[in-house]
């Protein structure tokens, strides 16, 4: 069975208030023609397919678009919520999507309740983890600690139990949106921790012949068998390097991955990030190759100087972001807040605080309460969002 693994689509989002709506579409039509074109048996969109719990009506009618395209080719499509995702909203109408070949797995609850597809080799049993919020599932699933290692392998657990109900032979695929161990990531992924712990071992997803996963933007392999597609665009300049794909997976009678092949998204135009004094990057003659690009630059003037934007988008037109970071020591006091806290995550920079207000760091029992704040905070943006 032959399955193209994309995940990450985000419709409706911006770079840099730059509309990325045509690049989605043009990337929509070019799955729809790899679906055609290379004989895929099986789309899978391992979350995140909107970019917001509401998103604008522009993206809602490309992600219908999308549907009826796929559904108008045959070929069924099994798709998880993510975390940027409103499960609920995107599952309305599952049921009869369903009968059109759209496989939506948005609840908790049907984690072990798989999409079966069958082949000349038998059935592959497709199981949909939609992005699982710990404090949000964790009675669902029973757990005591209130953690994505232990939802995740609760959720697991039901997937084994109902393979185990299959006929010998039966081969599994699992979709899931989580941020595994040894992922790189990059400045776009909406930030999950929970408990100071982010990630969870590629264990967890032991016993399956293929994981879709999403949530990482930048595509990777962590195991053979667990691989990320990433996004199929760039949506911050830390991804300027990435090449952006999807992996076109086949596998064999017995689940052994016969092909892994990714498969290159289109680029509506390069990303650069560029960095000197102004008339450096005015002079520059490398950078020539860039002049179409689009730009973050960085400035390492001693002094601001006068009109930077202006005079940059003389020569790149397409520049979106300009930073300031003059050369200086790390301890020279006129270093920028932003710059000495680029890095850091919320925990530390309120750990730093503390140290600095009372001259002792806090001990463990006034970190396990910051942290505790801090999730119980992002928890609750959580609720909120998915509830409007």
């Amino acid at each position: 069975m032959r399955l193209l693994h994309t995940s990450d689509w985000h419709l409706g989002r911006a770079l840099h208030r730059v509309s990325m709506l045509d690049a989605q579409s043009a990337f929509v039509a070019h799955l729809v023609a790899t679906v055609r074109e290379r004989a895929v048996d099986a789309v899978v969109v391992s979350g995140d397919v909107y970019d917001r719990a509401v998103p604008p009506l522009a993206a809602v009618e490309l992600f219908d678009d999308a549907l009826h395209r796929l559904a108008d080719l045959g070929v069924p499509t099994v798709m998880i919520s993510g975390n940027h995702d409103s499960a609920r909203r995107l599952g309305v109408g599952a049921g009869l999507i369903d009968r059109a070949g759209i496989h939506l797995r948005t609840d908790p609850a049907g984690c072990g309740n798989p999409v079966l597809l069958p082949d000349a080799h038998g059935d592959v049993a497709f199981y949909g983890l939609p992005y699982l919020e710990p404090a949000l599932v964790r009675d669902e699933f029973g757990v005591e600690r209130a953690g994505h290692e232990e939802v995740l392998g609760a959720a697991m657990d039901r997937v084994g139990a109902d393979l185990a109900t299959r006929p010998e032979g039966t081969r599994s695929v699992v979709l899931a949106h989580a941020f595994v161990t040894g992922g790189e990531v990059s400045d776009s992924e909406r930030d999950i921790t929970v408990g100071g712990v982010a990630s969870v071992p590629a264990g967890v997803f032991a016993g399956v012949d293929y994981v879709a996963l999403g949530h990482l933007h930048g595509s990777q392999v962590i195991t053979e068998r667990v691989r990320y597609s990433g996004s199929p665009l760039a949506y911050s300049f830390s991804e300027a390097d990435h090449r952006k794909s999807m992996w076109l997976i086949e596998l064999g009678p017995a689940g052994e991955l016969t092909t892994a092949e990714r498969v290159d998204c289109p680029v509506p135009r390069p990303l650069a990030r560029i960095r000197g004094t102004l008339e450096e990057l005015l002079d520059a003659p490398e950078l020539a190759r860039h002049e179409q690009a689009w730009i973050e630059a960085t400035l390492t003037d001693a002094v601001r100087p006068d009109e930077p934007m202006a005079r940059l988008t003389a020569r790149f037109p397409h520049t979106l972001s300009l930073v300031f970071a003059p050369d200086r020591a790390p301890e020279d006091p006129d270093v920028s807040y932003a710059r000495r806290l680029r890095g850091r995550d919320d925990q530390q920079i309120a750990e730093d605080f503390v140290t600095h207000v009372r001259g002792a760091g806090p001990d463990a029992r006034e970190r396990d309460v910051l942290r505790d704040a801090f999730d119980a905070v992002r928890t609750d943006d959580t609720v909120r969002e998915v509830a409007r």
